[in-house]
């Protein structure tokens, strides 16, 4: 069993090695899993060993949480910023172990169906069982899609320029089926699997491998973007999120401002500000924002610039006379307030644009499962959060400037969702407006991989991205998913680019996640021969 633990050991050492932020070293995912099902192979065929699916369970588990927590070991740091460090520890324990867990589980699935079936079936339903375990924890009220395997090729984009016909999923089965196809090699030539023919595998590895990679080096060396110009502001004004208001709402507009026209142009159409920008105690009613002062201020900015427009986060509510939402709460009698996560579009124009957060974060901007997950208050209390959550809108929403340009307002955690960025290219985002605050994170790995999964959804809808954030990493992503510039950490700055806006909708854009399907298709066949099926009289 030593050995075995040394393995799954090795797998969870090679997975991060090959996660982002690391450069260039997301090919390791391919071999990522071998060492694990190797261990897992060595129990299966163990006869003195009892309770075979709890050690399954258990060794997959090792390297799960391992891989988790060494990728997203910056949670901690946000929450321990703000809560006791032992208290820290145990609400770090739930996205460290969660998503482990579930990982674990499709390895368990995998044994049981192992039982019923051929090696080669069960293999792929373990596909299928892992990209169920990846949907679902993009789906439910603890979604954390982070550590989806698709993700991995953010650090070597030039590889996965089809995800604009898959997207992620796509990528997490192009990496368990060169893993399967190696495996299968392995124990081939190892005598313990034998096939009739022992070039087929070899033959479909490099097919599987170079198929992909060619098309995908071929797309990327050869896209051209539509010239259709713009000229875009991003702005990073590095207002440390611990001390936000301490500084008043005069100095965090003068600082916005003052970078916002150092690198302007006169026909600069949108300045871009980060996560909830627009701040002050109270935050900001809705219906009377034009008669704020931060209002009055944005518009005589805005005469220096004949089409500029001011896409920025706010932290703003609404008053109802009813409880209209499960979120609303009574602030007075009869009276009832929603707090949100929003971005606002400011021009000219009579219209005033808002957009509500919807993908908020589990156990921070909402309570998850109601009632079950009161224990989390006061970590809410903590990031200056709701009790009962934040209020969202079910669906995004574009901002259009007078100019009819279409902006998707992404706003921070929402960024890792491909599916939902594709709905506001296709309700007419002509680039993609990517607001978040990752101060929270410290200067950890957390903010470079939250900079490069926004190159997924650069190529997934090819799009332009703008990405400001309030202590970096602000940017601008073209639509190949090249990093075409980038602030610096902890650095007040600002960026101007001139971007291309696009109109092309790609397939993913129309399809949205069939991969995942697909992967959940398997793993119901897998499911009904776990249930229907009898066990085989010997492992194969």
């Amino acid at each position: 069993m030593k050995n075995n633990y040394l393995l799954a050991l090795l797998s969870a050492f090679l997975l991060w090695l090959g996660w982002p932020p690391i450069p260039y070293s997301s090919v390791l995912l391919f071999i990522g899993f071998l060492p694990l099902l190797i261990a897992l192979e060595n129990i299966i065929r163990n006869d003195t060993i009892k309770k075979k699916g709890k050690k399954i369970f258990l060794t997959a588990g090792l390297t799960a949480v391992i891989w988790n927590t060494a990728s997203i070991y910056w949670v901690y740091n946000s929450i321990s910023a703000v809560m006791p460090p032992f208290a820290a520890i145990l609400i770090s324990l739930i996205p460290f172990c969660l998503g482990a867990a579930l990982m674990a589980i499709a390895f368990n699935l995998y044994y049981r169906l192992r039982r019923k079936t051929s090696l080669l079936l069960s293999l792929f339903g373990l596909m299928g069982f892992w990209i169920s375990y990846e949907f679902l924890h993009a789906t439910w009220d603890l979604a954390f899609p982070w550590m989806t395997l698709g993700n991995g090729f953010a650090n070597f984009h030039q590889l996965i320029q089809w995800y604009d016909i898959t997207g992620v999923y796509g990528g997490s089965i192009w990496i368990w089926l060169v893993n399967i196809l190696v495996f299968v090699i392995y124990l081939n030539r190892k005598g313990i699997y034998q096939l009739k023919n022992r070039i087929v595998p070899i033959l479909c590895l490099v097919l599987v491998i170079c198929v992909p990679t060619v098309y995908s080096l071929v797309r990327y060396f050869n896209y051209e973007e539509h010239q259709n110009p713009a000229q875009v502001v991003v702005v990073q004004p590095n207002v440390n999120p611990y001390i936000k208001f301490q500084l008043s709402p005069e100095e965090q507009l003068n600082t916005l401002f003052s970078l916002s026209s150092s690198v302007a142009k006169p026909n600069t159409e949108f300045f871009i500000w980060p996560e909830t920008a627009l701040s002050q105690n109270g935050d900001f009613d809705e219906e009377n924002l034009r008669e704020t002062y931060s209002y009055q201020r944005i518009l005589k900015f805005l005469d220096q610039y004949k089409n500029g427009n001011v896409l920025s986060g706010i932290e703003s509510y609404q008053l109802y006379n009813y409880a209209k939402t499960a979120t609303a709460r009574e602030i007075a009698p009869n009276i009832y307030q929603d707090n949100f996560n929003a971005a606002t579009l400011i021009d000219y124009s009579s219209k005033l644009q808002f957009y509500h957060k919807s993908k908020l974060v589990p156990g921070v901007e909402q309570m998850p499962f109601g009632a079950a997950m009161n224990f989390l208050k006061p970590l809410f209390k903590a990031f200056g959060g709701t009790t009962g959550g934040y209020g969202k809108q079910a669906e995004p929403s574009v901002f259009y400037a007078q100019s009819g340009i279409g902006a998707a307002p992404v706003i921070c955690y929402e960024s890792i969702w491909g599916d939902y960025v594709a709905k506001y290219v296709k309700k007419g985002a002509q680039f993609i407006a990517i607001i978040t605050n990752d101060g929270w994170w410290g200067n950890t790995s957390g903010k470079d991989q939250h900079l490069q999964y926004a190159k997924l959804r650069a190529i997934e809808n090819r799009r332009w991205v703008a990405r400001s954030a309030n202590t970096g990493i602000s940017g601008f992503i073209n639509q190949r998913g090249d990093i075409i510039q980038q602030t610096k950490w902890w650095e007040p700055a600002a960026l101007n680019q001139e971007i291309n806006l696009s109109e092309e909708i790609t397939t993913y854009t129309k399809v949205g996640d069939i991969a995942a399907y697909l992967g959940l298709a398997i793993a119901l066949g897998g499911f009904l021969i776990i249930i229907v099926r009898r066990r085989r009289p010997r492992l194969l």
